[in-house]
């Protein structure tokens, strides 16, 4: 009896990833044949338009593929505390698990988004030459100084575009019920442009785990935290408020991770 119920389940398993890596698979090919040509088109477009529209065009290909996403590999989402957005100015600091949040928020926010990226992204074939089109902040991590002002700089000026400046604390991206090191200069440019943070918790991970070619059908719950007003507040302070909320909230939307990951270090 144990026998077939075991190779009867391992045949379920094997058809299970066999289905995983062919959907990823067909994902794959769609970011190659419809990414190459779509980017080709922006920057042959591109010099034509202003800031604003190349903008649209990228938040564009970003909601056609985590619709994609969700056709191919089943991953959905669910997005909480949407009224928490300000009217204004803000900069927002968000929890970094998957390649995916990279593609979701510009295509579920309502304002422009300038992602402060390294300056060797902008290098990457199509992806990082159509970025450098639409005004993100680049800077050199290498240079430690030069980077901290050339956020500063960069960072006011997109804010008075009108454009909210999105930064990942933790700096790299880390595995569900894993927390990283948080980072200041989110917090630091916040205090210095006099605006509020806005923290964002997720559990994308799951879904599309970072460096895996393999997504997983999944629920991706996206919350957005109340603004944290910086006025009188430390580098340090604001960081930590920002570090609380994310790492509590994580808690709250992903608890099984957290629990498997304490298990684990016990």
């Amino acid at each position: 009896m144990v026998i077939p119920y075991l190779v009867q389940f391992s045949k379920k398993i094997l058809m299970y990833r066999l289905n995983l890596f062919i959907c990823s698979l067909i994902f794959t090919i769609y970011l190659v044949v419809f990414t190459i040509p779509y980017g080709t088109v922006c920057l042959l477009s591109f010099p034509f338009l202003s800031v604003q529209r190349r903008y649209q065009a990228i938040a564009a290909w970003c909601r056609i593929t985590i619709w994609m996403l969700r056709v191919i590999n089943g991953v959905r989402y669910q997005v909480q505390g949407f009224d928490n957005l300000p009217s204004g100015p803000a900069v927002i600091l968000v929890k970094h698990q998957s390649a995916w949040e990279t593609l979701a928020l510009p295509a579920l926010m309502p304002r422009r988004l300038c992602f402060v990226l390294k300056r060797e992204v902008l290098f990457i074939p199509f992806f990082g030459w159509v970025l450098s089109l639409v005004k993100m902040v680049h800077i050199d991590r290498k240079k430690t100084h030069r980077a901290v002002n050339s956020l500063l700089q960069q960072g006011r000026a997109r804010l008075a575009e009108g454009a909210w400046v999105i930064l990942f604390p933790e700096g790299t991206r880390v595995p569900p019920g894993t927390q990283g090191t948080y980072k200041t200069g989110g917090a630091r440019f916040a205090i210095d442009a006099g605006v509020p943070i806005i923290p964002i918790a997720h559990n994308a991970g799951h879904a599309w785990p970072r460096n895996s070619f393999l997504k997983y059908p999944n629920l991706v719950t996206i919350s957005i935290g109340p603004p944290i007003d910086t006025t009188g507040l430390s580098t340090a302070q604001a960081n930590a408020r920002v570090e609380e909320w994310i790492e509590t909230e994580m808690r709250r939307i992903d608890p099984a991770a957290y629990v498997h990951s304490a298990a684990n270090s016990i």
